[in-house]
């Protein structure tokens, strides 16, 4: 089954009730990588190769549910809620229960299966859903609030002021249910507790399509008003960092909130996002790519490329990939061997002695240095460039952002980079 990548989200719900206090530094949770061997998702069965193209199928399968949702300007979100990447720790409800949810980077609406749940019309998440009734913290919002205005789609009944939620997805998945608020809680990584009271979330209770155990929900991580970045922006003033470590790390990567989120290190650059439709994504402009002193340019800049944590693979639009591709097998100087199951465009032999070369992405402000660990992987015998061409829209996928800290400052309308070492962050 092809589903794209989004992070994977390990919704936590400790029995310790929290007062609504976060910490002046911020906090930070570990993120832990979906294909990991400490990951509940981990498929031992699997070789890396076979984990590569799987992610990289899942990639193609988000690059399209991406241009669906500008296309259509739809209500459904980008993704499908299958499959992800990275889990992480987090709780809400007093006092809370434990679960998993899926994090989304190309949605925003926060939502976690709860009772009433026919069995007809939810699926098995491995674990009890969310009972409402049990949380002296739950309550549900009015139709006429902001917030129930802010979904894309809800409506009410004449009898009751509830806001009722309808939101889909690309792969026709769908969850509907009524809009509450309660205390979301994270786990931070030196184990203290940060508690978030009031939080949005939908109270699914019809939730149909894809969905999987022990997965009992879905978090929401983009741009729009109604995800967790955007609820909690106040609080850890306006900003988040992830750092993400290579795929052969035996640690975790961490997701940072606040000031821990910060960038102290030398050798940071910082780029504008651009605001665009919809606000879901985070785009920032890619004016070119050189490799020496060779420069293939983008057709057109502005608000040209999503930074997606949740997408593998880096996509350019097509003439933008071509001129690439041609700087690249010039630098590396050796005939490239076909891909046979078409997933990489660019592939050498695995036991050739090539040299890959570093790629500078310039962004508007940023020459961002990407390694050759960034750029290329071995898959099934070839050494594969992880850059692909698209049809149409372009994604700067989570490889190319390896070892980098990577801070959204959702104020100042900026993503800054810094080299880091993420195993020691």
């Amino acid at each position: 089954m092809h589903n794209p990548l989004f992070l994977v989200l390990t919704v936590i719900f400790s029995s310790l009730v929290v007062q609504p206090v976060m910490g002046a530094k911020g906090f930070s949770v570990e993120l832990i990588h979906l294909d990991s061997p400490i990951s509940p998702f981990y498929n031992a069965s699997l070789t890396s190769s076979q984990i590569l193209r799987k992610n990289a199928l899942h990639s193609m399968d988000r690059l399209k549910h991406f241009q669906f949702l500008i296309d259509q300007s739809a209500i459904q979100s980008a993704v499908t809620p299958n499959g992800g990447i990275y889990l992480m720790k987090l709780s809400f409800g007093t006092p809370p229960v434990d679960y998993m949810a899926v994090a989304d980077t190309g949605s925003d609406l926060i939502w976690i299966q709860c009772v009433p749940c026919l069995q007809s019309q939810c699926y098995p998440q491995g674990s009890p859903p969310f009972d409402p009734q049990a949380s002296s913290t739950y309550k549900k919002i009015p139709c006429d609030s902001d917030s129930c205005q802010a979904l894309p789609r809800y409506q009410c009944s004449n009898d009751v002021n509830d806001c009722q939620y309808s939101y889909s997805y690309g792969d026709k998945s769908f969850t509907k249910g009524i809009l509450s608020t309660d205390t979301l809680t994270f786990d931070d990584s030196n184990g203290q507790k940060t508690a978030f009271p009031t939080s949005i979330f939908g109270c699914g209770h019809n939730n149909q399509g894809k969905f999987r155990s022990p997965s009992a929900g879905l978090v929401g991580l983009g741009g729009g008003p109604l995800s967790l970045a955007s609820q909690i922006s106040n609080q850890i003033d306006n900003r988040f960092s992830y750092c993400l470590v290579p795929r052969s790390a035996s640690s975790s990567s961490k997701l940072l909130f606040g000031q821990e989120a910060i960038i102290s290190r030398p050798g940071a650059v910082s780029t504008p996002l651009v605001t665009k439709t919809p606000q879901t994504f985070y785009y920032l402009s890619l004016e070119g790519v050189s490799i020496g002193d060779k420069t293939a340019e983008a057709g057109s800049s502005q608000g040209n490329i999503i930074i997606d944590s949740g997408t593998t693979l880096t996509y350019l639009e097509s003439s933008f990939y071509s001129s690439l591709e041609t700087i690249v097998k010039d630098a590396i100087g050796v005939d490239p061997v076909k891909d046979p199951s078409g997933t990489f465009s660019l592939c050498y032999g695995a036991k050739t002695n090539i040299s890959v070369p570093e790629m500078v992405f310039h962004f508007s402000g940023a020459d961002l240095l990407l390694q050759p660990e960034n750029t290329f992987r071995i898959n099934d015998g070839l050494f594969c460039m992880l850059i692909v061409p698209s049809d149409s829209l372009s994604i700067f996928g989570n490889y190319a952002q390896m070892n980098f800290q990577v801070e959204y400052d959702l104020q100042k309308r900026t993503v800054s980079f810094a080299p880091t070492d993420c195993t020691k962050q």
